[in-house]
């Protein structure tokens, strides 16, 4: 599974850089807003650190003008995924955008039936939001069931990528059923590492070694 980093903080992503287990990052109009920076620049800079994709997002809600934007989001860097909502619109600029080899991330997906079409539109990645289901009483780790089974009915090659990641249990159980991609916050990642026991065990080997009174 491949770990996306959900943020535009720059020093959020240097410091998961640095453990060379960061595979991309995805960015939103409103995690734009959080970090206070220009878009274009923060995205370009996003786009230098990382060398995986790096997904930013259109704001237009018809077609000619997330064509527009988008053609502004990939001339920022190569490893650019054009990110479009999964709407009519946002599914025929897919269409057009993955024909020509542009990586494309359509997002907000909320049911196996729009992921297959962003399949069929020639996504890159496909996005359901597991977090928003949740928050409505709907299990949105279902719903990656439901799209690997179909995707794999059919070969789609269409990465799923599992968004509105709140918690470890969300990233366990999409790696289970076998999701290509994960983002989540960084705070959410660095959970990931922690376990009350690896501690525990840590401070007692260092305690004993201590009483040793030897040096490596």
């Amino acid at each position: 599974m491949k770990f996306f980093a959900d943020t535009a903080e720059i020093a959020e992503i240097r410091e998961l850089q640095d453990t060379g287990l960061l595979d991309g990052v995805t960015t939103n109009p409103s995690l734009v807003k959080k970090s206070g920076r220009d878009f274009l620049e923060v995205v370009k800079e996003i786009a230098a650190v990382v060398k995986g994709p790096v997904s930013a997002e259109v704001v237009a809600t018809d077609y000619d003008g997330m064509m527009r934007e988008a053609d502004v989001l990939r001339k920022l860097a190569d490893n650019i995924a054009v990110k479009v909502p999964l709407t009519i619109d946002g599914l025929k600029a897919c269409k057009s955008l993955s024909g020509d080899g542009t990586m494309v991330n359509v997002t907000l997906c909320f049911s196996a039936n729009q992921a297959l079409l962003a399949a069929k539109a020639g996504a890159s990645f496909i996005s359901p939001f597991v977090g928003r289901l949740d928050d409505i009483s709907q299990p949105g780790i279902e719903l990656i069931a439901d799209i690997r089974l179909i995707y794999d009915n059919y070969d789609f090659a269409t990465e799923i990528l599992v968004a509105s990641v709140r918690n470890p249990i969300h990233v366990l159980e999409a790696a289970k059923i076998g999701a290509d991609v994960m983002t989540a916050p960084t705070a959410v990642i660095w959970q990931l590492f922690k376990h009350p026991l690896t501690d525990n065990g840590m401070a007692a080997f260092l305690k004993d070694w201590e009483a040793t009174g030897q040096k490596i």
